[in-house]
């Protein structure tokens, strides 16, 4: 897929891994719906980084707990550049919580934010493109999704989810709509850590170093440029999940 003048929303867009994806869609000339959640700031300053460079963004503000702001984050993103094409389920929570000790609050804000929320989004997005015109859905999953452990449980179970939900949605949206997901292995630390957490756990992987957010980007693009690869879960792990 050529990705100049497309509409790509990308869901948690202005902050961390979405920030990545958000620029490499933007360098392709693509034009990129921001969404934040509490990101108001950090979706300013992107957008007027992006604005800057004489590209075209918006920032719109939803909080993905909420079905009837989920319903509705594809509708609002549309009546700015049209039917969004491009649809990038980034957006996610990693909250700690093992089996004896997670919370039916901790187990339901994960599934609401993770999992509920991308399949409502991609449903309304599927919907809302025309008969007819070529779209992509691209859902960051995790490699633990295919291994999980036994931490982090609400939060592995929701990325086994998204892995399932890929492989649904490349079947029943076919042939006009691809569906594909990426699972990143170390690619930053996850919140209130410092890159030397990475680091410590880069010695166990067969790569023996830790990833980037740019390296994630080059494989949403690689997905989004290809016109016969659906259904597929492409780890960009440095061959953790081995």
């Amino acid at each position: 897929m050529e990705l100049r003048n497309k509409v790509a929303l990308v869901t948690g867009g202005a902050v961390r891994l979405g920030r990545a994806l958000t620029l490499a869609l933007v360098a392709e000339g693509a034009r990129v719906i921001i969404h934040y959640g509490r990101s108001s700031s950090a979706a300013g300053e992107l957008l007027a980084e992006i604005t800057a460079r004489g590209a075209e963004a918006i920032a719109l503000q939803a909080d993905l707990q909420q079905p009837d702001a989920v319903r509705a984050l594809i509708e609002r993103a549309a009546t700015h550049f049209g039917p969004p094409e491009l649809l990038i389920n980034n957006a996610a929570i990693f909250e700690p919580g093992n089996w004896d000790d997670t919370t039916e609050e901790n187990w339901e804000r994960h599934f609401a934010i993770n999992l509920k929320a991308p399949f409502f989004l991609s449903q309304a997005f599927a919907k809302q493109l025309p008969p007819g015109r070529r779209g992509h859905i691209i859902n960051i999953a995790d490699w633990r999704g295919e291994r999980p452990g036994t931490d982090h449980v609400a939060y592995t179970l929701t990325k086994a989810g998204i892995i399932a939900l890929t492989k649904s949605l490349a079947l029943a949206l076919a042939p006009d709509i691809q569906v594909n997901a990426i699972a990143p292995g170390l690619i930053l630390p996850p919140p209130g850590r410092e890159q030397s957490y990475l680091d410590s756990k880069a010695a166990h992987i067969p790569a023996q170093r830790t990833g980037s957010p740019e390296e994630i980007a080059r494989a949403m693009l690689f997905l989004l440029h290809s016109d016969f690869v659906t259904g597929e879960v492409l780890h960009v792990t440095g061959g953790e999940q081995l």
